[in-house]
């Protein structure tokens, strides 16, 4: 493993050389177009900081709590499919890494390893079980149930993919193609097995494409709400409408994310959409973050547009695939190491003083429209 990684673009320059080309083009791309996973990176920069000096800053306290839960710095790892396309362990080592840091980790429905691994592996970890609400009960039932059992500590629900999104799979030559899992998804398989037993890959990935027939509605998030005494955060809110109505619905919390990208081309960037969502909710629930996030300074600056936390994405994969459980546990630690510089040059020693601090964070036009 170089000794020379120091931030996270030189895990995603390394670990581009060490996945196969065609995991890599399932990993890094987005929506037809892709004008919204390079505006997820983009707009950070619109977004500036006016710090306040002369503070001791030579202690900071970054911890945080997310759905209740204390956690020492307020990043943890998002769902993100097929970590074994990076590295053999796959979730599990994923899983350790943020277990040996305190941090939570998100377990996707759609995880090489089964949650019951995961458990298993990294059993004092925090965990939360990413799900979708599927038509099929009896699978989705089956999901809650083994999360339950196996100490995941809520439910993180994506509701931005109604249908499979078009996706541009290509290579560095620009030449497309369709995707074909080679790898089993056991997390969601293992559930579909029960009442399938003899399904083999190519019917199970077929049954979880045939579960997103565009029939998902606020019903499904009732329903899970009355199945399960776990809280519930729906992912893929990025308006105030939508704010609202998951207030309505009683949610526990929100992460604004638009899924990376790989969704809907041509929305918001996650972090122009953060305000109007944090406006909305107005301290009725949790808001957590996601969505390009590559420094310490991206996350400071949702931080003090009043996230509670981040959940990071491709970051992960990158340090998987650069040196497994060590890879992701070095590249939580440079992105906490950042934030934690970024918060004393601002002038702040907490979490809560980064976020109630007035105009922390502006963004450019406020600045340039005075001139």
């Amino acid at each position: 493993m170089e000794s020379n990684l120091i931030c996270i673009e030189d895990y995603e320059r390394i670990a581009k050389k060490r996945i196969s080309p065609y995991y890599w083009g399932f990993y890094s791309g987005g929506a037809v177009g892709e004008h919204t996973i390079k505006e997820n990176c983009d707009a950070y920069k619109r977004w500036r900081f006016r710090p306040k000096l002369l503070r001791n800053v030579s202690k900071v306290d970054c911890s945080t709590t997310v759905l209740n839960l204390r956690i020492p710095f307020p990043i943890c790892v998002g769902p993100t499919a097929n970590h074994a396309f990076a590295y053999q362990e796959g979730e599990v080592a994923t899983a350790k890494a943020a277990a040996s840091l305190g941090t939570g980790m998100t377990l996707s429905l759609f995880s090489n390893r089964s949650m019951e691994e995961v458990a298993m592996e990294a059993p004092d970890g925090i965990r939360w079980c990413h799900i979708q609400v599927i038509p099929d009960r009896a699978v989705m039932g089956d999901v809650i149930t083994r999360a339950e059992e196996n100490g995941f500590r809520g439910f993180i629900v994506t509701i931005d993919q109604p249908v499979f999104g078009k996706r541009c799979n290509k290579t560095d030559d620009g030449e497309t193609y369709d995707f074909i899992f080679d790898l089993e998804q056991k997390n969601i398989s293992t559930s579909i097995k029960k009442w399938k037993p003899n399904a083999q890959m190519e019917d199970i990935v077929a049954t979880c494409y045939s579960y997103l027939d565009g029939t998902e509605t606020w019903e499904n998030i009732d329903w899970l709400k009355q199945r399960t005494n776990l809280p519930i955060v729906v992912k893929g809110i990025l308006t105030e409408e939508m704010a609202l109505e998951a207030i309505e619905h009683k949610v526990d919390g929100i992460l604004v994310s638009n899924h990376g990208g790989r969704q809907l081309d041509g929305t918001f960037a996650t972090i122009d959409s953060l305000p109007e969502v944090v406006k909305a909710v107005n301290g009725r629930c949790d808001v957590y973050f996601d969505g390009g996030i590559r420094k310490g300074t991206d996350i400071a600056k949702a931080l003090a547009l009043v996230a509670k936390a981040v959940f990071i994405g491709r970051p992960i994969l990158w340090g998987l695939a650069c040196d497994g459980e060590a890879g992701v546990k070095k590249v939580l630690e440079i992105l906490k190491d950042e934030l934690v510089t970024t918060m004393q040059l601002l002038g702040v020693t907490s979490i809560k003083e980064l976020q109630s601090t007035p105009n922390l964070v502006v963004h450019e036009s406020r600045v340039f429209a005075k001139l």
